[in-house]
């Protein structure tokens, strides 16, 4: 045989040598869960490893990280009951619980890249990611919530703006509201294939922020599309997005696969909680071995073409040197 490609997986040496795909500390973005109060630390029950954080906690949290390499966080709030509403107004009120949040980090850690999430569920007494009226979800009048709300954020100092709400015209409409205010250097991570998926349970625990009626399948992604995430991605595109991202990531590698193909944007890719859960209810069993299965899952989202990686496993992988 002339050809024995064993050859090359011979020695560790060797198999390190010629290995295509790399995963880094600066690929890896960590999402943060963010509660009220003081000294506040709970450990969200589906998510073992996983806590919501007090603004004085969150800092502290963001410190260690910064210290490991891992200088990118997604940022989101769980919102008392109370203070939830039809049009979500608390997600862009002055001194409001997640305002204050990217202030304080942005302000102790000014090195730190701060994405924040533009969505109405999180603030929604609907628990939708638009306004709802008659059982229906308005698309056009969502966005002025949204334009609201990522105004804010951009005031309170985001680096990158990521809108989650699956509504058409969020994007151009974002874009519009932060650059006719000075915000021209405020990026934008939109997601732009989030699919309708089975996969986001834990986070929905961990925000309490699940639809209090009917599903959102009306507006995120039917799972058995795929080419349709090319018209999204379009649409994105050409209304000013700098980052297109896929939710969930693994059973959507194909999906990230086709838009990095079809793209010159840099794709982000979200290693969702229950993909998350799934992975450590395995390992706490025995059934898998965490640094290999870790690993693997986060190796599997870069080769399929994902430059960013949202991860629950982001600080775990750099704590232990996995990559």
């Amino acid at each position: 045989m002339l050809q024995r490609p064993r050859r090359n997986r011979k020695s560790d040496a060797i198999r390190q040598m010629v290995q295509e795909t790399h995963v880094s500390a600066a690929n890896l973005i960590f999402p943060l869960f963010i509660i009220d109060g003081n000294n506040q630390k709970t450990e969200v029950a589906s998510m073992p490893g996983i806590y919501r954080h007090s603004v004085d906690n969150l800092l502290r949290e963001v410190e260690s990280c910064l210290k490991l390499g891992l200088n990118a966080f997604d940022l989101f709030p769980n919102i008392e009951e109370s203070l939830k509403d039809q049009f979500a107004t608390e997600s862009y009120r002055d001194g409001s619980l997640y305002l204050r949040a990217i202030g304080e980090v942005k302000k102790n850690f000014p090195e730190a890249c701060v994405i924040t999430d533009v969505a109405m569920d999180p603030y929604s007494s609907d628990g939708h990611d638009g306004i709802v009226e008659n059982g229906q979800i308005l698309n056009d009048e969502t966005l002025e919530v949204l334009g609201k709300m990522a105004l804010a954020h951009a005031h309170a100092g985001a680096d990158i703006i990521a809108p989650s709400d699956m509504m058409d015209g969020r994007v151009e409409y974002i874009r519009n509201v932060l650059d006719d205010n000075g915000f021209t250097g405020v990026s934008i991570m939109s997601y732009t294939a989030k699919y309708a998926s089975a996969f986001y349970g834990p986070f929905r625990d961990a925000l309490n922020s699940a639809p209090k009626f009917g599903d959102k399948k009306s507006y995120q992604m039917n799972p058995a599309n795929q080419r349709e995430a090319l018209i999204e991605a379009d649409l994105d595109e050409a209304e000013g997005a700098d980052f297109l991202m896929v939710k969930p990531a693994l059973p959507y590698l194909d999906v990230i696969k086709l838009l990095k193909d079809n793209t010159e944007l840099p794709i982000a890719a979200y290693n969702v909680s229950g993909e998350y859960a799934m992975i450590k209810a395995a390992i706490q069993k025995g059934w898998l071995n965490e640094q290999r299965a870790i690993t693997e899952v986060l190796t599997s989202i870069r080769r399929a073409g994902a430059t960013a990686i949202l991860t629950y496993h982001a600080k775990e992988v750099l704590e232990n040197k996995w990559l």
